[in-house]
């Protein structure tokens, strides 16, 4: 449960997702973890990457890095007090080949230059937290919107530097409304409907390119789902809709 931004956590949030995971048939191995919990992972992490010389104290403000964190803390603070602590990046190129996406490769230090895993307000960053997380549960693939594409080359970095494998990828078409924007709670996307689970669902696979599984029981579906799943959908996505 990514609930590692303490203060924008809903109360009864968290109760909310999982139950409705559990009416769609969603399944998970073991107990859930909870990001609000795992602070003393993350600040191990932390140590390890500061010892090793990955990660640095920071004193710069957001008007500082607007257009990115060009290392400017990276030899001290110059007088300034820390505020966070940052990552160290480079030149070389993440390369990694998504299951549906392709060959991608980005310049994490062009890109968005040393990023922040340990925030000005006390909180972890949710690219250190969800790479701690991955490693603890032990995690082979993921499976993901490709809003978050951009963010994995970030943390493949991570993974590297402390010696962790890398799972595999892959990234999904988001659902868009009319104006290009994702369905989500900040763009007023109405709520998905547990009553109405198998339509959806089959309407969800239908949008992925994968079999359609219409009229079936729930069940029936992620049977069909799971046996039939192709990581290189052969009908065309149609993200509009």
């Amino acid at each position: 449960m990514e609930d590692v931004d303490g203060p924008r956590v809903q109360p009864g949030a968290a109760l909310h997702i999982l139950r409705t995971l559990e009416k769609f048939g969603f399944e998970w191995d073991g107990e859930v973890m909870y990001q609000s919990a795992r602070t003393a992972a993350y600040r191990e992490a932390l140590e390890r990457l500061s010892a090793a010389g990955h990660a640095y104290p920071c004193g710069c403000n957001r008007k500082d890095t607007s257009e990115g964190h060009r290392g400017t803390c990276r030899e001290g603070l110059g007088g300034k007090s820390t505020r966070s602590w940052r990552v160290r990046t480079s030149h070389e190129p993440i390369t990694f080949i998504d299951r549906m996406q392709g060959l991608q490769m980005q310049n994490v230090e062009d890109y968005c230059g040393d990023f922040v895993i340990l925030r000005a307000d006390g909180l972890f960053a949710y690219q250190l937290a969800v790479v701690v997380d991955d490693r603890e549960q032990g995690v082979t693939d993921i499976v993901r919107g490709a809003d978050l594409l951009d963010s994995t080359a970030r943390q493949i970095h991570l993974q590297r530097l402390l010696g962790w494998p890398t799972p595999r990828y892959m990234h999904t078409p988001v659902a868009l409304n009319a104006a290009g924007q994702k369905l989500s709670k900040q763009t007023q996307a109405p709520a998905v409907n547990p009553a109405q689970a198998e339509e959806t669902l089959g309407k969800v696979l239908a949008f992925l390119g994968q079999e359609p599984a219409f009229g079936s029981s729930l069940a029936d579906i992620w049977r069909r789902a799971i046996e039939n799943w192709r990581p290189h959908p052969t009908v065309s996505i149609s993200p509009d809709r």
